[in-house]
């Protein structure tokens, strides 16, 4: 299904499969959690979901994350707040999130009027003329590994897209801190 390369770890795999998934929808879509269950495991213990998500008992991969799409997440609840109310079953190694947010480049930084409350910034930045629109597909697992993927809307495609373990540290941390007990 994927077009991820099979070279990268199974987190970087599973972070392009979701960031091509969310792709596939479009723009102006809401946040998306995902579980992430290891494939292998999933076949043994849940094969009846695995044939329903096209995992086949012969696919020779056997290290692979597997990401399940959770319930929508509630529209009235700031997403940190939602976040901190998810708790995670043994059998989910990590999870992950894509959301789509309004970035400055680090240049507008000194432009930010001072006083600014929650709502008056958010205006500002989208009124920026250097904003830009990006998809941010975030990924943890239960030991701390991390990975993300950015896809900017001006540059869509999945050759532009641009992963590394800590080009969203804040998100992380809140993904990470659904695993503590």
């Amino acid at each position: 299904m994927s077009n991820t390369p099979m070279a990268a770890s199974p987190l970087t795999r599973a972070v392009l499969e979701i960031d091509e998934y969310a792709s596939g929808l479009g723009w102006d879509q809401p946040a998306r959690l995902f579980a992430l269950v290891d494939t292998a495991r999933l076949r043994v213990q849940e094969p009846a979901l695995a044939a329903q998500l096209g995992l086949a008992d012969d696919e020779p991969e056997t290290t692979g994350l597997t990401p399940i799409e959770q319930d929508e997440i509630p529209t009235d609840k700031a997403l940190d707040e939602f976040l901190g109310t998810i708790a995670w079953p043994d059998a989910v190694a990590g999870c992950a999130l894509t959301v789509e947010r309004l970035m400055l480049p680090p240049s507008a930084e000194a432009q930010v009027p001072k006083g600014l409350n929650e709502k008056k910034l958010a205006q500002w930045v989208a009124e920026h003329p250097d904003r830009q629109e990006v998809r941010m597909t975030v990924a943890v697992l239960r030991d701390g590994t991390r990975e993300s993927a950015l896809r900017l809307r001006e540059k869509d495609a999945a050759t532009e897209v641009l992963t590394g373990s800590d080009l969203v540290p804040g998100l992380a941390e809140a993904l990470a801190a659904t695993f503590v007990d």
